[in-house]
């Protein structure tokens, strides 16, 4: 099949066009730097590069400024929303004007569309947002994307939780502290962090292009989320590092304002409730094994 992915370059996006490769598809990736696209692969820097005479059976968007890389002053939230919304207007703009349009469209999300707050009511596809930015920001994205339905073409809308991998993501940051024994619950210790395996989430990835009844938002998450206490626990198990150092949530205000707000103290029980209903197999569905894996 030929594939559009923007965001191709990026860590998640470069595991999938590596595992998209070795399926022997052809894949055709936006990026800031073209000349450094290899593999057999295609790379453009604008979508008005692509000729109209081409045609893809799939686009995928992953394009995003990282949202946990910078404190989020008002320009850089702007850049957080235009890195979005403008590369999914910008896809949008392009296949409404392609001779032959895609069968299915994938576009990131993320679980931050949930919004802020302490509960332990499972979320599912069905649950709304709230006035927090990262939900706002989900919401601008995905209304974006969802452009794609009026042309026809089956829109799936990944709702994307913590995930696990061993060559960049959340994960990467945590391990020198704690490998250091200076690893800790943060706050209280009862967020959630729902959490997916980088394989899982190619798996569900593939399982979208595969199964056209899938549409609408989808999340991934692994069927076991854990607390940032239990998270924190299993961590430092894996590494064989003890865990007794908490960071209070006043540090955490101080150092991350906002962001550590609604990215770190928030966290909702976020559960794959569309996918355990459509029979999707995770390979880690617990956290440790999961680690384990990475680590």
């Amino acid at each position: 099949m030929n594939f559009l992915i923007t965001g191709g370059t990026g860590f998640i996006g470069s595991a999938l066009c590596a595992h998209l490769r070795q399926q022997g598809h052809y894949i055709v990736i936006k990026t800031r730097r073209p000349e450094l696209i290899n593999d057999n692969m295609t790379g453009v820097e604008h979508l008005s590069e692509i000729s109209p005479d081409v045609s893809f059976d799939v686009v995928i968007n992953l394009a995003g400024e990282p949202i946990a890389d910078k404190r989020w002053s008002d320009s850089q939230k702007q850049k957080l929303v235009d890195s979005r919304v403008a590369v999914t207007d910008e896809i949008i703009t392009y296949l409404t004007h392609a001779k032959t349009r895609p069968a299915v469209f994938i576009s990131a999300s993320a679980i931050g569309y949930y919004g802020t707050g302490l509960t332990d009511e499972v979320i599912d596809e069905s649950c709304g947002g709230d006035d927090s930015f990262a939900s706002r920001l989900c919401a601008q994205w995905e209304a974006s994307a969802l452009a794609a339905e009026a042309l026809g073409i089956r829109t799936c809308l990944l709702r994307i939780g913590i995930v696990l991998g061993g060559k960049g993501g959340a994960l990467q940051k945590m391990i020198p502290p704690f490998s250091l024994g200076f690893g800790g619950r943060i706050g209280s210790g009862v967020q959630w962090m729902p959490w997916i395996h980088l394989q899982d989430l190619i798996g569900i990835i593939d399982h979208c292009i595969a199964n056209s009844h899938i549409q609408g938002p989808v999340n991934c998450t692994a069927p076991n989320p854990v607390t940032n206490k239990d998270f924190t626990t299993t961590l430092g198990k894996c590494l064989k590092r003890p865990t007794i150092l908490p960071m209070p949530s006043f540090v955490i205000n101080v150092l991350m304002g906002e962001m550590g707000r609604e990215l770190i103290l928030a966290g909702k029980q976020v559960r794959p409730v569309k996918l355990e209903q459509l029979g999707f197999k995770f390979k880690y569905e617990y956290l440790e094994t999961a680690l384990a894996s990475v680590l």
